[in-house]
């Protein structure tokens, strides 16, 4: 499987078109997926989100277990700088 990806702005008439490379043969079954990302128009917005999160439990949890993940790859970079 082959993931292509493409950021497109929606425009007036709300359709877009899906530039496909010249490799992908004619008739070839294809995926396409729109991800909507939510816009935050706001400095005050994004701050918000951010202050959420510092209170959010799941996501606490998740960058603690990213830390951990991480810990021993910096300790490895530590021990090989010190040899």
């Amino acid at each position: 499987m082959e993931a292509i990806k493409q950021i497109v702005r929606i425009p007036k008439n709300h359709e877009i078109k899906v530039k496909v490379p010249q490799e992908v043969p004619e008739n070839e079954a294809v995926e396409v997926i729109l991800i909507i990302k939510k816009r935050q128009d706001s400095f005050k917005e994004k701050i918000r989100e951010l202050k959420k999160a510092a209170k959010d439990e799941l996501f606490l949890e998740d960058l603690k277990e990213i830390s951990e993940d991480f810990r021993s790859v910096d300790l490895e970079g530590l021990e090989e700088d010190a040899v």
